[in-house]
């Protein structure tokens, strides 16, 4: 069976591109140079709109996990317009100081979610325990589990994630994410058979280069959604 194709998009065009080529969901975020930040409430209409299923991602700020009163209030808020606007779910993750899941703010995040399908990011691949974090993450009810496979790209934590599988069973979905790419996408998909799949398709392009305000930044590429669609298809035509 197809695993689903999730596209971390950025940028109306990232949320156009999933729509053409039959993606089954985008991950909507803001600032991908900065990992992903929490998406205007603008950029969600328009991809609710576009009638895909949309994720949203909770990030307030950038760095690390660990967040204020305040930072959870902001989520929390976030959290409910975004539920308002027609959704599917929100992707969350929160750690406290020590690295270990926040079991109580992310049970906060849960309960605001009021329904809606919730994936736990990549804070989780900072936590301290994988299965520890895994059985954490069953237990608030969280759908899925973005994840490396506790590495820095899932080149290098492949077998982890194999591992996390085989652990999770069907009680929570883990889904490779983090430098998934067409060089990579067939070993992926032998060792973990993934049910879905996480992947921005970006490359790092001088946007505007004839402003003064031109930027090099992270932007989605057709060619590189197209490229792995078509190895993903493959593989299951052959297997």
């Amino acid at each position: 069976m197809l695993p689903k194709l999730e596209l971390v998009a950025a940028s109306a065009e990232a949320v156009e591109l999933a729509v053409k080529h039959q993606l089954d969901r985008v991950e909507l975020c803001q600032d991908l140079d900065q990992g992903g930040l929490t998406p205007s409430a603008g950029f969600i209409s328009f991809a609710v709109a576009q009638k895909i299923e949309t994720h949203v991602l909770i990030r307030p700020r950038a760095a690390g996990f660990h967040y204020s009163e305040s930072e959870m209030r902001i989520m929390e808020k976030d959290i409910e317009l975004a539920g308002k606007m027609g959704v599917k779910g929100v992707v969350i993750g929160t750690l406290q100081a020590n690295f270990d899941l926040d079991k109580v703010s992310l049970s906060r995040l849960a309960k605001a979610a009021k329904g809606l399908d919730v994936t736990c990011h990549r804070a989780f691949d900072e936590s301290i325990d994988w299965q520890k974090s895994i059985d954490t993450l069953i237990q608030l009810g969280f759908k899925r589990i973005l994840t490396s496979g506790f590495a820095a790209n899932v080149n290098l934590g492949l077998n982890n994630i194999k591992q996390m599988r085989a652990y999770a069973g069907n009680q929570i979905e883990i889904m490779p994410g983090g430098g998934v790419n067409a060089s990579n996408i067939q070993k992926i998909l032998e060792v973990v058979e993934p049910t879905s799949i996480h992947f921005s398709g970006a490359v790092k392009t001088l946007i505007d280069e004839e402003s003064a305000f031109s930027e090099t930044m992270l932007k989605v590429e057709e060619k590189r959604i197209q490229r792995l669609v078509e190895l993903v298809k493959g593989y299951y035509q052959k297997n």
